[in-house]
This record gives structure tokens, C-alpha cells and sequence, in this order.
């Protein structure tokens, strides 16, 4: 389903046959744009949404700049923890880690491997318990609590897997289970999306309900209800949009920067965040003079007018 990695794409198809180079940011540019916003509230940066950030050769110094400049890291994964394994990355990562999300579709095998083709399922269980027992060691000692999240994309492929998801995590101690909607960039997955038609979106509200029932029913070994983010009934007469009241949670609180220093409004698909406008590089203008630009602002008030804002599937309902 990834609009970059999927084998749908053709962006893909042509960067394994060397016609395309692979984007890498430039370890440079994060560096100064996090020396400017450090002083400015910047509280978390997250790396990468396009990719594995953990097989980016300048991660560690990534999370060096988290201690130096006393911002947290937000990161999302595959779980197969890549080079240093998760031992090693659990270390270096919860000192600073916000939150740590792991891509998870299935509580086995062979629902995982539908949607994350080739992916070790019994190998990934063993990072997760590996990531939370680090984890819980360094907050009992007085350190960090790096909440950790198993996060999902709805899909009729992984739909009957949800609720079994939320068990799982329920067992293993993890904090949150965070999905989206599909977003399909391709022919090929178009009946996967769960906001197709009245009937899809009666079946998904029953797996939510259902969710919901275990969250509450059943607690974290410590205590605590589980958070189910994005897991919640959809009107089916809204047309497939989340909900009407639903707000973006990137504007105004998140910026956002491709691989070559372009400011981009959120995560949304390149194609269509770039029909949002143009607003400038952060290597040319630096990022808090396209924040605080009358363009940029002008966008945060007028979202709603856009299609793509109207349709996006990762609005946030209040709250």
C-alpha cells in the first residue's frame, strides 16, 4: 500500500531497475534544521515516513541530536530492527523515544505476510518483547518512558485481524494500537479500502465496536486501557470522508521535509500535498520563515476547501 516501496509502483519498479536513484536527505540539512527550531518549541522530530529510517546510515547521529538538543524522537519502523538488531537499537532509541511504532497487519504469519510480504512474524514478536522490556527497565530505573505502538493500515486483506491485533498487544504490554484507512494509490488495491461502500463500512464499524469491547473488557499488565487510535465507527453517509468534524493533526503542528529540503504541509501523497502549494526549501529560506509565511498560514485556515484535505484518512476526529 506504500505509494514509494509498494510493487505496485512504478516509482519502485524503476529505482530496482536503476532508472530512478533512491532519496537520501542530506545529513546536513537535518542537522541545521533542528539547530534552528530546537530554540523555537520543537519538541519531536520524526524520520522518515517513506521507508525503514533504521537503515539510514546517519541514525545514530540523529539520535544524538535528540540528547543534544533535548527533543524527543517519534519513530515509526518495520520491526525488524535492521544492523544493530533490537537490543542494541532499544538502547540507543528509548533514552529519547516519545513513542515507537511498529507496522503490525496480523497476529500470525500468515495474516502478517498478506499485507508485509516476506516479513518474519515470530522474529518480530521477539524485537517487540525485546523493545519493551529495555524499555520498562530504563523508566523503573527513573529514566524515559518511550510508549510504544502497534500501528496498522485498515485493509479488507487484515480486517477479520484487527481485533486479534489488539489482543496481542493487550498481552505484550505495548501502549497504543494506531491505524489509517487505506490510502489507495493503485489500481490493484482499490478493494482493499474499507470506505468503498456502505457495505464495507457496516462490516468495518462491527470490527470496531468489537475493539473497542476487548480495550475496555481487558487491561495492560499494568493496569492501564490500551489506546486505540483511529479505531472508531464511520457514517457511512458521509461519503467514505473520516468524519466531517474531523481536523488535520499536521497543520500548525507538524512541518514537514522531503529528502531534498522542500517544505511539504503533511505526509499526504507527493502528488497530491504538492497540489496544496508551493512553499518554499528549507535550505534556501529555513524552515520557520516558510512556518511563519502568509502563504503557509493562509493554507491552516482554508484546508477544508482542498479535496485532498476533504478526503484525507488521517484527519482526527475531536477528541
Amino acid at each position: 500500500m506504500c505509494e514509494e516501496h509498494s510493487p505496485y509502483s512504478p516509482s519502485h519498479q524503476a529505482r530496482v531497475k536503476g532508472e530512478l536513484p533512491y532519496r537520501r536527505m542530506d545529513i546536513q540539512t537535518i542537522e541545521e534544521v533542528i539547530a534552528e527550531c530546537s530554540s523555537a518549541g520543537l519538541q519531536e522530530i520524526i524520520p522518515s515516513t517513506m521507508g525503514e529510517p533504521l537503515i539510514y546510515k546517519h541514525m545514530p547521529r540523529i539520535i544524538e541530536l535528540c540528547h543534544e538538543h533535548n527533543v524527543k524522537l517519534n519513530l515509526t519502523t518495520n520491526g525488524t530492527f535492521p544492523r544493530l538488531g533490537a537490543e542494541a537499537w532499544a538502547r540507543l532509541i528509548v533514552p529519547v523515544g516519545s513513542d515507537v511504532k511498529l507496522s503490525w497487519n496480523g497476529s500470525d504469519q500468515s495474516s502478517q505476510r498478506l499485507v508485509m510480504v516476506n516479513n518474519d512474524f515470530e522474529q518480530n514478536m521477539e524485537n517487540l518483547r525485546t523493545f519493551i522490556r529495555i524499555r520498562d527497565e530504563h523508566a523503573k530505573n527513573g529514566g524515559n518512558y518511550c510508549s510504544v505502538t502497534l500501528q496498522m493500515t485498515f485493509m479488507e486483506m487484515n480486517l477479520h485481524q484487527i481485533p486479534r491485533v489488539v489482543e496481542l498487544a493487550i498481552k505484550e504490554g505495548v501502549d497504543r494500537v494506531k491505524g489509517h484507512h487505506l490510502w489507495a494509490h493503485f489500481t490493484e488495491i482499490k478493494n482493499e479500502d474499507m470506505r468503498r461502500n456502505q457495505d464495507a463500512i457496516q462490516r468495518w464499524n462491527a470490527v470496531a465496536r468489537e475493539c473497542q469491547q476487548i480495550a475496555r473488557e481487558h487491561l495492560l499488565p499494568n493496569g492501564k486501557q490500551i489506546t486505540l487510535a483511529n479505531i472508531y465507527e464511520l457514517d457511512a453517509s458521509h461519503g467514505g470522508e473520516l468524519h466531517p468534524k474531523a481536523t488535520c493533526p499536521f497543520l500548525g503542528q507538524e512541518a514537514w521535509v522531503n529528502h531534498e529540503g522542500r517544505f511539504d504541509p503533511c505526509c499526504s501523497p507527493d502528488e497530491l500535498r504538492q497540489s496544496l502549494g508551493s512553499f518554499g526549501n528549507v535550505n534556501r529560506n529555513g524552515l520557520l520563515e516558510i512556518w511563519n509565511s502568509d502563504e503557509y498560514r493562509e493554507l491552516m485556515q482554508t484546508y477544508l476547501e482542498n479535496d485532498v484535505c476533504k478526503q484525507c484518512n488521517m484527519r482526527k476526529i475531536p477528541g
